[in-house]
């Protein structure tokens, strides 16, 4: 009797074994092909990137020899035979317009900010005035923020100031300034006029 319980224990534990290395097998395979689709989707995703990446270089040369195009050779050209615009065989227009643009350096920025207070522009300066608080400080950003709705008291902070002129702000202000004949200091304001070729009209 004792015999016939360990055959069938023993069995049992064969048909156990069995099932379990079935299960690791199957799993394995479930595994490996998921790997698979993992590894096919990173390549992917890789091919992609690499596809864009060279787009970008692609699009910026061609951007770069558009510039040279609209901004340099063919308003030198006109210039050199003396046409102001002309037509296309398509119907479209070719004209020339005046461009105006400016960049202050960072180490002239304090120097044009006072030319403009100096001169009555400082409405174009953008300020930005803002203070730190820490954590547990919640009370004092309350107390800043009564002070700044009109309330007494004042309480002690070192606020931080930021001021800037939006690009297209000091764009405007250099055009108003040569359109009108009105001068300043374009080197500060790192200011210059140009010319672009604009086409106008039907595309094919």
């Amino acid at each position: 009797m004792t015999e016939k319980i360990t055959t069938l224990d023993s069995l049992s534990e064969l048909m156990e074994k069995d099932f379990e290395e079935n299960q690791a097998s199957s799993v394995e395979s479930v595994d490996q092909t998921g790997l698979k689709s993992i590894a096919e989707l990173a390549r992917q995703i890789r091919d992609i990137e690499e596809l864009i990446e060279g787009q970008e270089v692609t699009l910026k040369a061609h951007k770069k020899s558009l510039q040279k195009l609209t901004d340099e050779d063919l308003p030198s050209m006109m210039a050199e035979i003396g046409v102001a615009s002309f037509n296309l065989d398509d119907g479209s227009t070719v004209n020339i317009k005046q461009t105006y643009g400016a960049s202050i350096l960072v180490e002239k920025r304090p120097e044009a900010y006072q030319w403009l207070r100096d001169h009555g522009y400082d409405d174009i300066i953008k300020n930005t005035v803002s203070c730190q608080f820490g954590r547990g400080e919640d009370e004092k950003a309350h107390a800043l923020f009564e002070v700044l709705c009109g309330a007494d008291g004042r309480p002690d902070y070192s606020p931080a100031q930021k001021e800037e002129i939006h690009s297209q702000t000091l764009r405007a202000f250099v055009k108003e300034r040569c359109e009108k004949g009105d001068e300043f200091p374009m080197t500060l304001f790192g200011a210059y006029v140009g010319q672009r070729a604009v086409i106008k009209g039907s595309k094919k």
